[in-house]
């Protein structure tokens, strides 16, 4: 649309022509003198051009810049709105984490499937699962105790094999800003560096049951229902001191240890006052 050369009209300064258009003003040669006026805006407001077909065009042009205008103010209220929520979450982070206590048992324990592996070790997150009764039935669930602390143990046995068999078959620390009572979704995502995927050999001498027992029932290896369960931090400690010595490369091992020293330092715990593991599986070989 050319509107050089184009005739406008203005209520003061009478008729005049169009001498150049930029991105942002218009110039009109006047026969008092040139003026500048903003562009579009100018145009239908104070400008009026005297070509009608013209001035249809110009009038669609306004419109898409107003359509796009809007659009821009609503999505730096949108970026407005946002930020005053991260900063709100960020506030309520802090004051939670600042009066967090360590919960002797901040720790969880996941029972995932075989076919399960390989999303939760490729997106290194996993599912709480959903409440199945109550008032939040069919909502995630919300492991209230988790916090950036926490570690979570995935754990799975076949299916055709009994429950002592459960292996640890991966470790991570949940994200350092993860609060479980703020997780909406129910997804726990796993530290950008302390996660740990165990080989198969690794895993099947990391038996669940050498270092997790229930306290009501210290003799029986049960986990009939719930995909999750809350573990003792002494515990995690000793597995993570289990794996470092199963670790050869160099390399491998101090990262293990890095991950444990981090744990501990998380948790309050004194590697040097670890005791050994007194699990289920590992009272039962005790007695025997």
């Amino acid at each position: 649309m050319k509107l050089v050369n184009q005739q406008v009209t203005h209520e003061t300064y009478g008729t005049g022509t169009v001498i150049e258009v930029t991105d942002s003003w218009i110039e009109v040669n006047f026969e008092s003198g040139s003026k500048k006026f903003l562009y579009p805006d100018a145009l239908g407001k104070y400008l009026f051009l005297v070509d009608r077909e013209v001035a249809e065009q110009v009038k669609e042009v306004k419109q898409e810049l107003e359509e796009e205008r809007r659009a821009e103010e609503l999505e730096l209220q949108r970026q407005r709105e946002q930020e005053y929520e991260e900063r709100r979450r960020a506030l309520e982070l802090e004051k939670l984490i600042q009066s967090n206590r360590i919960s002797p048992a901040s720790q969880v324990a996941f029972w995932i499937d075989p076919e399960e592996q390989e999303q939760v070790f490729s997106e290194w997150k996993v599912f709480t699962g959903v409440c199945k009764s109550g008032a939040n039935k069919g909502k995630p669930n919300r492991l209230a105790r988790l916090y950036p602390n926490s570690a979570c143990v995935i754990t799975q046995r076949e299916r055709d094999l009994p429950e002592q068999t459960r292996r640890v078959v991966g470790v991570f620390m949940v994200a350092e800003d993860f609060i479980g009572k703020l997780c909406d979704d129910g997804y726990i995502p796993a530290h950008s560096h302390y996660r740990i995927r165990l080989s198969e050999e690794e895993s099947k001498q990391i038996l669940f049951w050498n270092y997790y027992y229930n306290e009501r029932y210290p003799d029986k290896m049960t986990w009939n229902a719930g995909r999750n369960r809350y573990m003792n931090n002494i515990w995690v400690a000793q597995m993570l001191k289990t794996l470092v010595s199963l670790k050869h490369d160099p390399k491998e091992k101090q990262f293990v240890q890095n991950f444990l020293n981090y744990f501990c330092r998380m948790n309050k715990i004194d590697l040097n006052e670890l005791n050994q593991p007194s699990g289920t599986l590992t009272r039962i070989a005790v007695n025997a």
